[in-house]
């Protein structure tokens, strides 16, 4: 499949450009504005791969359209701009752009400024999605670990039959540990 981009660029020119320079290269142009808050819209909508961006657009500027694209972590961040100056750069940066180029560019600056911007993406959504994993597998490690405690004390079983009793039932009913820890925890179900 190829890669799928939104281009945000006010300059009709410009985008034009960019847009036939992407698509001789098998890349997908699945729509392009002239104005940042239109970009925030159609990234939303259409979930592409990447996002370029100008800084300076109409409606809402780059780096405000960066930040609400990678904030909700929709497509990776290509920021286009004419500026250089450092104090930019970090802003695009803070911003979520995970790849700058300085216009004018050159193709061969282009293709691999948005093979980063892809790789740094995929490296962060995995990482998102890892850290979310852990953070329901330590948030069911507590309820399970309550769970116990509470057949414990009110059944006056042994951590280790208190543990078997919650993953027996889990899988006697094809339910998570942590749907079983839950209705013990709601007084739902008791051993026995």
């Amino acid at each position: 499949m190829p890669t799928r981009v939104v281009i945000a660029e006010d300059e009709a020119i410009i985008r034009l450009d960019l847009k036939e320079t992407l698509e001789e290269e098998g890349y997908e142009v699945v729509a392009e504005t002239g104005r940042g808050d239109e970009a925030v819209e159609l990234v939303r909508d259409l979930r592409p791969d990447v996002a370029i961006l100008d800084i300076k657009m109409p409606g809402l500027d780059g780096l405000s359209a960066a930040r609400e694209i990678a904030g909700e972590r929709w497509a990776a961040v290509l920021i286009l701009t004419a500026f250089s100056q450092r104090d930019l750069i970090e802003k695009a940066r803070d911003a979520g752009a995970l790849a700058y180029l300085v216009k004018p560019f050159q193709k061969a600056d282009l293709f691999p400024a948005i093979e980063v911007a892809l790789g740094r993406f995929r490296d962060l959504k995995e990482l998102h999605e890892q850290a979310t994993s852990l953070e329901e597998q330590l948030e069911t490690r507590k309820i399970v670990d309550r769970a116990k405690g509470h057949l414990m004390d009110a059944h006056s079983l042994g951590e280790a039959d208190s543990f078997a009793f919650i993953q027996k039932t889990a899988m006697r009913e094809r339910a998570t540990m942590r749907d079983v820890a839950q209705r013990v925890l709601d007084g739902d179900l008791t051993p026995g």
